[in-house]
């Protein structure tokens, strides 16, 4: 049997790669004869880089960049090239902040394409996902040159100063040079579903303070391009994905890029059966997340997909209407400690016992 295995990083436990190889590792235990083809995935947020390099090969560049609320952190650039490949949680992620999000600002962005464009590249894909920022991207477009009569480069919580905006010097730095957003989710910059209200709270926002937040988006966005925060992925990564599309970025569902750059359609179409996972299964898969992705190529090859997951959160009436046609539980197998405590040998685990069920 030719199973392709194409997870998602399992938050906070896992790279996509990390997963791959436990799943790859517990399914052989079970079924030594089956041929395995690993694909990790991305869908713009952390692991974009390290995924893309091990599909792609090229050059990778260390930098360093502004993290949000002002220390200097590592990040790395990946060159295939003259095409470079950023990831914005190495910036700006989760992980760096310290304090709420209306805190934080988003310039190590700005920096890391800078220095893609220093060292020459004439096109720049921008992996969104993962931010723990809110501030619109303000701070991307301040370190990119763009001027204003407030401050663009503190937070959501200094853009009450901001009237106009004046983005023609960030342009100017990027001219001959495309841009493109690789953006995990589809929002819109403000509003409902905007980026404060639907991914806010888990950046540390309290729900009081919702409103207020979003009003101070609303205020940037009118100063820049209303029209541009209105568009799908404008809330991507806390609104940088607003900020990069208003300096003429094109955008592709992070998903799809890896995708295509794995050859992810082909893979399937040779497989017998498809795996796929994440830390989270629930219904936001939907909105742009691997599992959802892979399942939909996986659908395309009329081969069918299964999910393995630190936790199940839908039903099977929901699972299909994904895509996908059973999803397994670590928590369920070995319970939360054990899958926090061990999450390869847990997932690998989890792998052989799938393996009973879907192995001819």
């Amino acid at each position: 049997m030719r199973v392709l295995i194409a997870p998602d990083k399992f938050a906070g436990t896992l790279t996509a790669v990390e997963a791959s190889e436990a799943i790859a590792r517990g399914w052989a235990r079970r079924s030594p004869g089956d041929v395995l083809d690993l694909a990790p995935m991305a869908d713009g947020g952390p692991g974009f880089v390290d995924v893309l390099h091990a599909a792609l090969g090229g050059e990778l560049l260390g930098v360093t960049v502004e993290a949000p609320h002002g220390e200097r952190v590592p990040a790395t650039l990946l060159f295939v090239e003259d095409v470079a490949y950023i990831e914005t949680a190495q910036a700006v992620g989760l992980h760096l902040m310290d304090g709420g999000a209306e805190f934080g600002s988003s310039n190590g962005v700005g920096e890391l394409i800078l220095a893609a464009v220093e060292s020459g590249a004439r096109k720049v894909v921008v992996g969104l996902g993962g931010s723990g920022t809110n501030d619109g991207g303000a701070g991307v477009l301040a370190a990119l040159g763009a001027t204003s009569d407030g401050i663009l480069d503190s937070g959501a919580i200094a853009l009450d100063t901001v009237t106009t905006v004046d983005l023609a010097p960030a342009r100017e730095r990027l001219a001959g040079v495309e841009l493109v957003v690789a953006s995990d989710v589809d929002n819109p910059l403000t509003g409902m579903f905007g980026a404060t209200k639907t991914f806010g709270p888990q950046k540390g926002i309290e729900e009081d303070r919702i409103v207020e937040v979003d009003g101070w988006l609303e205020t940037f966005a009118a100063a820049t391009d209303r029209r541009t925060s209105l568009e799908k992925g404008a809330g991507a990564a806390g609104g940088i994905g607003f900020a990069l599309l208003a300096l003429g970025a094109s955008r592709e569902p992070g998903i799809a890029l890896v995708a295509r750059h794995v050859r992810l359609a082909e893979r399937a179409r040779n497989a017998d059966l498809v795996i796929t996972g994440e830390g989270a299964f629930d219904f936001s898969s939907r909105s742009g997340k691997v599992p959802y992705g892979v399942a939909e190529i996986a659908a395309a090859a009329l081969r069918p997909c299964v999910a393995l997951a630190g936790q199940v959160l839908v039903g099977s009436r929901e699972m299909r209407a994904l895509g996908i046609e059973s999803a397994y539980s670590l928590v369920d197998l070995v319970g939360e400690e054990r899958a926090f405590a061990d999450p390869s040998g847990a997932l690998a685990e989890l792998a052989e016992r799938t393996a009973r069920t879907w192995s001819r």
